[in-house]
């Protein structure tokens, strides 16, 4: 048995019938509440789904991408997101092909905070 439980159980025997009642009522409030070691995941909100359009550039899809996922950190894609920016700038890298680069990047990193939970 821990010092915790030892604790417990004087400070329990050295209570009243009413102060074990009102004891016992809050461990159960407490555990109702979920205030366990254990908490629940917290709910990853579902994505927005914005339709994309027909020649959309790589700054709007960014923007849209943006307000799709707006759960995510974005900073966390930031090394990604600015080099394929900068590649599309710098090589002429075809905008239709790194707006599916980004769309795949952005989705990655929903499905891992939803595996995080978070």
């Amino acid at each position: 048995m821990t010092s915790s439980d030892e604790q417990l159980r004087a400070i329990w025997r050295q209570l009243g019938a009413g102060d074990r009642a009102s004891l016992l009522a809050f461990a159960e409030f407490l555990q109702q509440r979920g205030t366990t070691s254990n908490p629940p995941p917290a709910r990853v909100a579902e994505p927005e789904v914005i339709e994309r359009p027909a020649g959309e550039s790589v700054v709007a899809a960014l923007k849209r991408l943006s307000k799709t996922y707006p759960m995510i950190d974005k900073s966390e894609m930031l090394s990604a997101t600015s080099d394929l920016v900068a590649t599309h700038i710098m090589q002429g890298t075809e905008a239709s092909a790194v707006v599916d680069q980004l769309e795949e990047i952005f989705s990655e990193h929903y499905r891992q905070l939803r595996e995080r939970g978070n």
